[in-house]
């Protein structure tokens, strides 16, 4: 049954190259199309927050940071106003707009129709934190930034002891490298799939300034070791990571009228039969997304090589074939 909703899932990706895959009772499936191979490279957008989120919780275990940190004790200067913690920046819930501000003039330097955020530095990115006010008080009001994803991510690289920029090195170190995940990276130059925007080819997506938010690439099989690892966090190695794969679940606050849940980035929604988490991303060449559902080992991921449209059908037709696998064990 599962291969049978993959494959459907896989003719309703749009694009040129797409892969989909899926845990289900112990068993791991992956169908691709255009050429893709289960190992090729997809860029994830905002699914890249999700790793960041893993390497807070992992900095945390070590007791490395805190999560009621504030963000600028790792800065070399004081945000004005009260503390945004980086658990705030990990909730969504920081007050930072969504874009850093300046962002869109670099981006229109650079091409926006090319390579929108290539020129867009860490250094341009501390520019804009040092000038932003919070739209509100952090922690009181969820509002979804790449600004503060991207933020956090520098934190915690300094944090570790290096800049905003070693931020890559130390995912490898700290995640990617310890779950054996050959295919995840930030770096734009390695072979991975061509991304298409209106049917168009597009050039690796290059974010220096918020690679932490969006610049992580990976593969079908790549991803559902990282739902392996949270559907089995006892199963990874050393202990640190194994108590982040369970906290970046552990839900953090209820978004007000809708009675889903935040938890570090993940977004949760409960079901009758148990929380599902997921979270989704995209690019000007990409579509992505990822969910589980905890305790029942049964997880989904699907990636496209073209950018999301309006209402991100693929997104939602990757959510509704998660949700139909049946779970093993239960009616």
């Amino acid at each position: 049954m599962p291969a049978a909703r993959l494959r459907a899932l896989l003719a309703a990706a749009p694009g040129p190259a797409a892969a989909v895959g899926a845990l289900h009772g112990g068993t791991r499936t992956v169908l691709c199309s255009g050429g893709a191979l289960d190992s090729t490279r997809f860029e994830t957008g905002s699914l890249s927050k999700t790793f960041a989120a893993l390497l807070l919780a992992e900095l945390v275990a070590r007791g490395e940071v805190s999560y009621a940190d504030r963000a600028d004790r790792y800065l070399p200067f004081r945000i004005p106003g009260p503390p945004m913690t980086l658990l705030h920046l990990a909730t969504h819930t920081s007050g930072l707009p969504r874009l850093p501000p300046g962002l869109i003039r670099s981006a229109v330097r650079s091409g926006w129709f090319s390579n929108p955020y290539a020129r867009f530095t860490e250094s341009d990115l501390l520019t804009a934190l040092a000038r932003t006010r919070p739209r509100h008080r952090p922690g009181t009001r969820v509002h979804y930034s790449n600004f503060g994803g991207a933020l956090l991510g520098g934190v915690l690289a300094r944090a570790a002891g290096g800049t905003g920029r070693d931020y890559p090195a130390l995912l490898a170190e700290r995640i990617t490298g310890p779950l054996a995940l050959a295919d995840t990276t930030c770096d734009p130059g390695l072979p991975a799939a061509t991304g298409h925007w209106h049917g168009r080819p597009r050039p690796p997506l290059r974010m220096p300034g918020l690679a932490p938010a969006g610049a992580v690439r990976s593969s079908a099989r790549d991803l559902l070791r990282v739902l392996e690892a949270l559907l089995y966090p006892e199963t990874a190695p050393g202990r640190f990571l194994r108590t982040a794969l369970t906290e970046v679940q552990r839900p953090r606050l209820i978004i007000p009228r809708t009675g889903s849940r935040l938890c570090l980035v993940w977004n949760l929604r409960p079901r009758p039969d148990g929380p599902l988490l997921h979270h989704s991303g995209g690019t000007r060449g990409f579509t992505a997304f990822a969910g589980f559902l905890p305790h029942s080992g049964t997880g989904l991921v699907a990636l496209t090589a073209t950018a999301p449209t309006l209402l991100a059908p693929f997104v939602q037709a990757a959510y509704t074939t998660l949700c139909a696998l049946p779970v093993p064990g239960r009616p």
